[in-house]
């Protein structure tokens, strides 16, 4: 929640002068801003504000050719290196499903959208198209890279371009809504009955609305033989397991605006402090391992028999990361990935005498 006293533009961009090293984010929750209200301190210096509308940047964003896109959430952040194509816009979602890129977007998430461009300590120029919850929380960005076309994104930046360039950002003070749905009383019963006629992954968010329960309730009370916990070290474990066999995995890593999906295997895996970092050629990700609160290994029910994930939740019960193996509609899944999960260390609940 954003304070009521709210800094100053000025005093955002003094805070920032004097603190270079510190990342953005970090230094708008320093100053209790939000994101957006740090980004929109520089309109009229390094900063334009533009249209948020998610199909209306679905519509241009190809012409910029490659980009990075980043999607993240308070806990991981994941990056891709490709073309926005193969993009199907929407009122209520959105697809981006291009072979390195690819999207679930949800526009009415979109509220607030910027253009920045800023020098570097090596004097270049850095140029991104950055979006916005009403709460002033990122929920995708778009960093230009050397192969990126500049022209189209000087072309979009005009046409995008909007009349108020204000320096002031005033936050929504409405509380956003919890992704771990409802306290009410589970129905084990029906829970188990409904969860194991699943034909499709995608009718587990449904099951769950249905049932007005929340992901981390269903985990709980389903039963071992659907969902079991493991050890947060899971996740470490399976990358550097799923990277010596050279297995395709999908993870996913979103916020109520945007899922960024990375499919593939993963290879250059390193830690720093409490960051497990990937670090390959077209797919980076940042995981703070130490918000994990809960690691959930989840059977689902398809038509192509039982498909296997890893869930990462954090304190309040939210999604931060999630990764099944990678698979084709149509076929089963992997013996080898099915292995590896069930393979993971599971939560050691022993108390000591």
């Amino acid at each position: 929640m954003i304070d009521s006293i709210r800094p100053t533009p000025s005093e955002i961009r003094a805070y920032r002068a004097a603190n270079p090293k510190l990342r953005e984010r970090d230094i708008a929750a320093q100053l209790g801003a939000s994101e957006a209200a740090f980004v929109a301190a520089e309109c009229g210096i390094t900063t334009v504000r533009i249209d948020g509308d998610a199909n209306r940047f679905l519509e241009r964003v190809e012409e910029l050719g490659e980009v990075l896109a980043l999607t993240r959430n308070e806990s991981a952040v994941h990056e891709k290196i490709g073309v926005y194509e193969n993009i199907k816009a929407g009122k209520a979602a959105a697809l981006v499903l291009g072979s390195e890129i690819d999207l679930r977007i949800f526009p009415s998430s979109w509220a607030h959208g910027f253009a920045v461009s800023k020098t570097d300590s090596n004097g270049d120029i850095r140029r991104s198209l950055q979006f916005f919850d009403k709460w002033g929380n990122a929920v995708h960005k778009v960093h230009l890279r050397p192969a990126s076309n500049l022209a189209a994104y000087e072309r979009i930046v005009e046409d995008f371009r909007l009349p108020d360039q204000s320096q002031d950002f005033v936050a929504d003070t409405s509380a956003p809504t919890s992704d771990d749905g409802h306290n009410v009383a589970v129905d084990a019963t029906e829970l188990r009955e409904r969860w194991t006629k699943l034909t499709d992954t995608h009718q587990f968010h449904g099951m769950l609305r249905h049932l007005k329960i929340g992901r981390r309730q269903a985990l709980h009370v389903v039963g071992e033989d659907l969902a079991w916990r493991l050890d947060p070290t899971g996740v470490e474990a399976m990358m550097r397991g799923g990277a010596e066999i050279e297995l395709p995995i999908m993870c996913f890593v979103g916020n109520h605006g945007v899922i960024q999906i990375h499919s593939g295997p993963v290879a250059r895996i390193g830690v720093m402090g409490p960051w497990l970092n990937v670090m390959d050629p077209s797919f980076h990700l940042h995981l703070r391992t130490d918000h994990i609160a809960e690691l959930w290994a989840v059977r689902k029910p398809t038509t192509d028999g039982h498909v296997t994930s890893l869930e990462a939740l954090d304190a309040k019960g939210e999604m931060v990361i999630q990764f099944f193996g990678k698979r084709k509609e149509g076929l089963a899944e992997r013996p080898e990935w099915r292995s590896l999960v069930e393979g993971l260390p599971r939560l050691n609940t022993t108390v000591a005498a």
